[in-house]
């Protein structure tokens, strides 16, 4: 299947979604907090607090990976990204890290769909269009490069963000081949893979993902 009709962008509630995994929005200590992150929390279940004891911290940049429980997903894979600092941080390089990192989880462990959040954008701050322009580069760029990536999804969280990232789609034509010039365009070097141990009470599976 041609990559561009594996990547789907709907406005919807993240949690809901019938995928492999989600990607949570999270912070350095992986603790619960608002937004994104708030959601899937409340929606996985006490259980995922405990898991996160298990695999934190996780630093800006990159990415752990524990059961859904009580989720649709079988997985949430915790991808940390930059907190916007007027761009004098190098957030962008920081945040297209992010994404790598979560992407690589689920090209290496096998996991086929995968839903995203706009990372960064809720109480970290960071631009909307700046980072969803980030965000589709690196996500264009895995599905052009992994054929293990089935489907990946981007929920919006409203009709302005869903705007935003079918605009900034459009813009970088990631309809069609000409979708490659734009992804070798991300900026930063392959990110440094987190080793994590196995989470007690993770769902049956051959392959327990862990990076």
């Amino acid at each position: 299947m041609p990559f561009a009709d594996r990547l789907h962008i709907v406005q919807a509630d993240i949690t809901s979604l019938d995928v492999d995994a989600v990607v949570n929005a999270a912070n350095v200590a992986l603790m619960p907090g608002g937004g994104v992150c708030g959601a899937i929390h409340r929606a996985a279940g006490p259980e995922l607090s405990e898991a996160y004891r298990e695999v934190a911290p996780c630093p800006t940049s990159e990415a752990r990976v524990t059961p859904g429980f009580k989720l649709k997903a079988r997985w949430v894979i915790h991808a940390v990204g930059p907190v916007w600092m007027n761009g004098t941080q190098d957030e962008d390089r920081l945040l297209a890290s992010s994404y790598r990192a979560a992407l690589s989880l689920a090209e290496r462990h096998d996991i086929g769909s995968v839903a995203f959040p706009a990372i960064s954008t809720g109480t970290f701050s960071f631009p909307l269009p700046r980072a969803t322009t980030i965000a589709l580069r690196e996500i264009g760029a895995a599905l052009e490069r992994s054929p293990k990536l089935t489907r990946v999804t981007c929920a919006c969280f409203d009709a302005a963000a869903l705007r935003t990232y079918e605009e900034t789609r459009r813009l970088l034509d990631l309809s069609g081949r000409s979708a490659s010039r734009h992804a070798a365009r991300a900026c930063a070097p392959r990110p440094r893979e987190c080793r994590l141990e196995a989470v007690p009470g993770s769902p049956p599976r051959s392959k327990t993902p862990c990076s």
